[in-house]
């Protein structure tokens, strides 16, 4: 029999209180006896179930482990490359402290949610760059993830061609052909590259699901430049708003899904990539044991209620 706990200072001083105690009893009960001259004897029956009460309930809080049982075990592996645009427009403040900080507080939501699965991630402005290949080193990704800014150059934003720098690393490994694939894209969704439809195509063809996540209000912000506002070329105000129709358009193509911003993102991206059909990387057989606490307490109980019903006289005269 194995333990699930071992013995403990608990354990000790449980039962040091019980024989401390009962050693007082014994005593008052023996001077008692000799004042009326008589036998205390009557009370080791007593002591003797108790004890073995005691004993019971000790066994119990153990957890003791017995009775093998074998059990099929698998394990199902997604990889997910999150794209995560860091173009001057994520600087804007509608979604506050700015769009760019709540999307990484949700990748790193995301990453923390979903332990078992391997991440990347690339970063895209006018050009996209693989910041981290898949890992399972999520602590190390987060850490990565954390030091990522807005590209302070003045190009547009193409997050076609980060799509497409991930499909082909996904395609190009291996290792990722046994699992799930998907693509997280967290965006204003202010696109200034060609986006042809092949690209989403491609996706379908290679069975990788594409999620994209609005980052923004419609209502949209400016955008500050040092102590004064970033104009356009036209001199005025630039403002920048959330382009919900493109990235809802984008992910019609993939069996992924449009989420919209929220405290919940996070969940939400969890949950619809828990929802993709899985596939099993790894499946063993293991010989467990459980833990049969309840034998050794149902036996206390009987025990207690014994000892509750039996009466013993303490002192014959």
């Amino acid at each position: 029999m194995n333990w699930l706990f071992s013995f403990s200072l608990v354990e000790a001083l449980l039962i040091g209180l019980f024989l401390s105690f009962y050693a007082l009893y014994f005593v008052r009960t023996l001077r008692l006896a000799r004042q009326l001259h008589t036998t205390p004897w009557s009370v080791v029956p007593k002591f003797v179930l108790r004890s073995l009460t005691l004993c019971v309930l000790l066994i119990a809080l153990m957890g003791p482990l017995f009775g093998e049982a074998t059990r099929a075990m698998s394990a199902q592996g997604r990889d997910v490359f999150l794209l995560l645009d860091v173009s001057r427009s994520m600087d804007a403040t509608d979604v506050a402290p700015t769009r760019l900080e709540r999307a990484k507080f949700a990748l790193q939501q995301l990453t923390d949610s979903l332990v078992t699965d391997r991440f990347g991630l690339i970063v895209v402005a006018d050009e996209a760059f693989v910041l981290s290949p898949l890992t399972t080193d999520h602590q190390a990704l987060n850490q990565l993830m954390q030091a990522v800014r807005t590209d302070a150059s003045n190009g547009g934003t193409n997050l076609c061609e980060a799509i497409d720098l991930a499909r082909d690393k996904m395609v190009t490994d291996s290792s990722t052909r046994q699992r799930t694939r998907a693509i997280v894209l967290l965006s204003d969704g202010e696109n200034f590259g060609n986006c042809p439809p092949a690209t989403l195509a491609r996706l379908s063809r290679y069975d990788i699901a594409l999620f994209t996540a609005g980052i923004g209000t419609e209502t949209g912000s400016t955008l500050r430049n040092g102590r004064t506002f970033l104009m356009d070329d036209q001199g005025q105000l630039a403002h920048t708003r959330l382009n919900r129709d493109f990235l809802r358009n984008l992910s019609l193509g993939s069996s992924g899904q449009y989420i919209e911003f929220s405290d919940h993102l996070a969940d939400d991206l969890a949950t619809g990539l828990r929802a993709l059909p899985g596939r099993t990387i790894n499946q063993r057989r293991v010989t467990v044991t459980t833990n049969k606490y309840y034998y050794f307490l149902g036996i206390a109980l009987f025990l207690i209620m014994l000892d509750v019903l039996i009466t013993v006289r303490t002192l014959r005269l």
